[in-house]
């Protein structure tokens, strides 16, 4: 290995160690991890200025098919460095779902799903199952989570029931409901993008097998817990009269109607935009847009509450992976996955399928989403001539379902067990996986099978 190789390999295993150790918020190691790159990598290693601004990548911010794609033209594909769609797309919807949060939606579709099945314990299990997956296929699972598991513990104090079960339930459907469509989970954000696949290419392709696996995941949890959560709610009997109501969760009217409009006009123009031409990033700055416009008094506010470190830390992982693709280290992975295949893509398909799985269940899956693309890239341009796209379908899944095994393995897992934890509600390692990694193996055999005889 060159010299160039051995550090950009050393710098990014110690930045995925960091992040992993979760010691510091990931953005920090992220953010070291880029400097270390472009100073010592590029810059005292390589002597090669450009190798720093092809990284970095800023000038497809300057190109009109980065914004609007004409008809007939080709979609953008992100081939090295900063996938500035990824962060533009999620950077808008942050700061549309924040306006969401504020004037109440997701609490009154919570509460009106609930009031819907007579605030019944074990109807709200199977409700709020369905409700992560489907708000998953639109919106980033973390918001998802971030309210739906708030709500579930309100509900349990009011109606006396335990909230882990249904907690646990909800992160794994936000996981399986998230990868049906390119704007859910963020792997898929970042392997459409990368890719230049729409969100209908998503959708025809990861999407059956995701509401396959979200029905078997139903049942799964359905008799997991159906005792456990009747059980634990006793014989208490609640005064129907004390059950809140949906439309006290709306904190202004006319606000409301305006974000709700804007988010159903999101979901066209992201459902539509192979059509259109229009980018998700375009679709990022006017979802942002028209929140920001609709809400100006409190704009601020709601830019105040975007997580711009994450933000940070998709740019930092972004470099520390272009510093692996600049030194040739990530064609080495290549051609070694190629070679143990055989160049058969009946092999490559559960290597790849598997190890993306296990990988997302002991790491966060987004750093591994975003090192493996360059890798895919590779094994479909080499001699075996693997199809880029089966090798994306089974990344995305692999990456998104096997993020449910653990605490950490996604970023909606560290979400909904930091919300249950600081309102008193700890959910051990031990009962989080005793429940995920049987349905995780559940749902990615069944995703392998439906990818070996669509595929192959």
């Amino acid at each position: 290995m060159e010299l160039s190789q051995i550090f950009a390999l050393v710098i990014f295993v110690g930045m995925f160690i960091a992040v992993v150790s979760d010691k510091w918020h990931r953005y920090i190691p992220a953010l070291v991890g880029a400097g270390l790159t472009v100073i010592v990598v590029f810059l005292i290693i390589m002597r090669s200025p450009q190798a720093v601004l092809d990284t970095l990548s800023l000038g497809q911010l300057t190109e009109q098919a980065f914004w609007w794609v004409p008809p007939g033209g080709e979609p953008v594909e992100s081939h090295q460095g900063v996938n500035w769609q990824t962060i533009i797309f999620i950077g808008g919807m942050m700061v549309m779902v924040e306006g969401l949060g504020e004037v109440g939606f997701f609490r009154w579709l919570c509460l009106r799903l609930a009031k819907l099945v007579n605030y019944k314990v074990v109807p709200i299990l199977i409700v709020f199952m369905l409700l992560s997956g489907f708000l998953a296929m639109f919106i980033d699972s973390i918001t998802v989570l971030l309210f739906l598991a708030t709500v579930t513990i309100e509900l349990a104090r009011l109606l006396k029931f335990d909230p882990v079960p249904i907690i646990i339930a909800e992160i794994f459907a936000s996981n399986v409901g998230g990868s049906a469509t390119m704007c859910g989970d963020p792997p898929n954000v970042i392997i459409g993008t990368a890719y230049g696949y729409s969100f209908f290419d998503f959708a025809t392709n990861t999407g059956p097998i995701a509401w396959i696996g979200m029905f078997a995941t139903l049942a799964f949890f359905y008799f997991a817990f159906r005792k456990v959560l009747t059980t634990s709610q006793g014989d208490n009997r609640i005064d129907p009269s004390t059950y809140p109501e949906p439309r006290e969760a709306i904190t202004n009217m006319n606000l409301f109607r305006i974000n709700t409009a804007i988010f159903l006009l999101i979901v066209v123009l992201l459902v539509t935009h192979a059509q259109t031409g229009i980018s998700v990033a375009l679709i990022g700055v006017i979802a942002a847009g028209l929140t920001l416009g609709a809400g100006f008094g409190s704009a601020g506010h709601i830019l105040r509450r975007v997580d711009w470190r994450t933000l940070l830390f998709f740019i930092g992982l972004f470099i520390c992976v272009g510093g692996l693709e600049v030194t040739g280290i990530l064609v080495i992975l290549a051609d070694f996955i190629a070679d143990i295949s055989g160049g058969n893509i009946t092999v490559v398909i559960p290597i790849i399928l598997w190890i993306s799985a296990i990988a997302s269940g002991i790491v966060d899956n987004i750093p591994f989403a975003a090192t493996m693309i360059p890798v895919l890239r590779e094994l479909a341009a080499g001699t075996a001539g693997f199809d880029q796209r089966t090798l994306a379908w089974t990344l995305a899944l692999g990456t998104d379902i096997g993020g449910n095994a653990t605490p950490i393995g996604a970023s909606a897992n560290v979400v909904g067990t930091a919300v249950a934890q600081r309102e008193g509600y700890r959910i051990s390692w031990a009962r989080f996986c005793k429940y995920a990694i049987p349905a995780m193996i559940m749902v990615v055999g069944l995703c392998w099978l439906y990818l070996v005889v669509r595929y192959t």
